[in-house]
């Protein structure tokens, strides 16, 4: 890819910036705010500062007033930052206008996370939706991109292409390559389609775990298995979708690991992930697996239910997980209560997958 508004500078030093609503609880705001910090930390972004804003109406060429853009250069200036983050949506006029006002990159926490897509997807699935997301996200924002993008190209007067702009060649790119992904897809998916009819077919038992990023999927999965799938403390530490069979007692049964839910996700991209969470519509079981040790857990579980109906799993078999128990655990409202970390809890687990049966 050559697009302009695509290959960006190497971020340096980061403002965060939460915006806080009356229709919004402060505490909400805060939360997602320091959410934010951490997804920059999963993409390498160093944070230098964060800065909780409270805005009454958001103003539709800026998102902010005149007077909180020049206090919000002052803290730029200040923290010699070179990029600021939003953690609510902007429009691409938005985010063209706060970049000349400041003269810094500026983005948003839909841009973020598809940059940590970029950065973490491995298999050919998970870096075609990658593309499409980022394509189809970036192509409303052409018209603001770069001021460079509206020259005129080549061609002769009188031809056909006489006078087309950077800007038209550049949306006809982007148009012919997410309708070139989207037939790649179809294929990928018709190989894996094929792979689970089978599965079908054979009667065993599959069991998916969903829940909240950075709950201790990945190493629950490890753990159940005996894998070595990826597993960090981080947001979004592994995206691709992983299956593998388990023996207990002469029963073999599926288990996947599946990408992480958050908060806020962007429609457009769990549209563009949904055959990655596909895995989970076909399962007999959910396990939702949450965070004991989070405060906002509770928070997590609604959100990766909501995540759920949206793809269509409400109405699949769910057993919810708490896991990190040996952190800390001040919940009662679940089915298991474990630690993949050090084995607490695991045994019961298995036993279970023992006894369960089909419907």
């Amino acid at each position: 890819m050559v697009l302009h508004e695509i290959k960006q500078k190497q971020v340096q030093r980061a403002l965060t910036i939460g915006v806080w609503t009356e229709k919004q609880e402060k505490q909400t705001a805060e939360s997602l705010l320091k959410e934010l910090s951490m997804l920059a930390d999963t993409a390498h972004i160093p944070v230098v500062h964060s800065e909780l804003i409270r805005i009454r109406e958001k103003i539709p060429s800026t998102l902010l007033g005149s007077g909180k853009i020049e206090e919000l250069l002052t803290l730029i200036r200040e923290h010699n930052a070179d990029t600021v983050i939003f953690d609510t949506s902007l429009s691409p006029l938005q985010q063209r206008n706060l970049e000349a006002a400041w003269n810094v990159q500026v983005f948003d926490r839909s841009e973020l996370i598809i940059k940590i897509f970029a950065q973490r997807a491995h298999t050919k699935e998970a870096q075609l939706q990658v593309e499409l997301a980022r394509l189809e996200y970036f192509l409303p924002r052409l018209l603001h991109a770069h001021d460079d993008l509206h020259r005129q190209k080549g061609g002769r007067y009188g031809t056909k292409d006489a006078g087309e702009k950077q800007l038209e060649l550049d949306r006809r790119y982007i148009e012919k390559r997410i309708v070139h992904i989207k037939k790649e897809l179809v294929e990928v998916r018709k190989v894996r389609e094929t792979q689970r009819k089978r599965r079908e077919k054979s009667g065993i038992l599959h069991i998916s775990l969903v829940g909240y990023t950075n709950a201790g999927k990945s190493t629950l999965f490890n753990r159940l298995t005996k894998a070595s799938v990826y597993a960090e403390d981080k947001l979004f530490a592994t995206l691709d979708t992983t299956t593998r069979r388990i023996c207990l007692n002469e029963r073999e049964l599926v288990i996947t690991d599946t990408v992480g839910f958050i908060r806020n996700l962007p429609h457009g991209l769990i549209a563009a992930f949904k055959a990655t969470l596909e895995e989970a519509v076909y399962s007999d079981l959910l396990l939702i697996v949450a965070d004991a040790s989070d405060p906002e857990c509770e928070e997590q579980i609604a959100t990766t239910r909501n995540v759920l109906a949206e793809i269509g799993c409400a109405g699949i078999p769910a057993r919810i997980v708490m896991n990190k128990i040996d952190l800390q655990n001040n919940h009662t409202h679940a089915d298991f209560f474990v630690s993949a970390r050090t084995g607490a809890g695991i045994e019961t687990l298995l036993d279970f997958f023992k006894n369960i049966t089909i419907k």
